[in-house]
């Protein structure tokens, strides 16, 4: 029997690496808020997932809800970002990291008059483009479907806290 004998001893070196320039990312136009796709799940293996995010003022990025299975950080670079993370409020200046584990409910939002630009990574990403992309055909539609919104939510590791009051819309 032939075997390939294994090398334990030195490292196969790759070159499998990513540079993504500012203009550069699928870009995606969720009615004001825009989402730019930096690190895919497919460039990372599932492992990790890097998305811009433009949140026009007084607009809802998500209200509150958790994951199961991956981690959220928030990168805010510019603008004050209002981040919720269980039952209290933080106002997020550029510069601020915000690290959401896995079961800890959390939403954010813009609360200003200004353009709220932050970068959100996930890991690992679960998928997320998927996300983004059916959260693009639920949200354009009028009136949005509660139903439909919940499973995508579900699908893409997503559990709101109140059902009753999921979707990301100001009242």
């Amino acid at each position: 029997m032939n075997r390939i004998k294994e090398n334990y001893f030195e490292d196969r070196l790759e070159n499998n690496a990513s540079v993504i320039n500012p203009d550069e990312g699928e870009k995606l136009e969720l009615n004001t808020i825009s989402i730019t796709f930096k690190v895919t799940s497919a460039m990372s293996g599932n492992q990790l997932g890097v998305y811009e995010i433009s949140l026009p003022p007084m607009a809802i990025g998500a209200k509150l809800h958790y994951h199961r299975f991956m981690d959220e950080t928030f990168i805010v670079n510019e603008g004050m970002l209002t981040i919720q993370v269980a039952g209290q409020e933080y106002k997020a200046p550029p510069g601020t990291v915000a690290y959401v584990p896995r079961f800890t409910p959390h939403g954010f939002k813009n609360d200003t008059n200004e353009t709220v630009k932050l970068t959100l990574i996930f890991n690992p990403s679960q998928k997320r483009e998927g996300f983004f992309r059916g959260l693009h055909e639920t949200l354009s539609e009028v009136p949005v479907d509660p139903e439909k919104y919940l499973k995508l939510y579900n699908k893409y590791d997503s559990f709101p806290v109140d059902t009753s009051n999921m979707i990301p819309v100001r009242e």
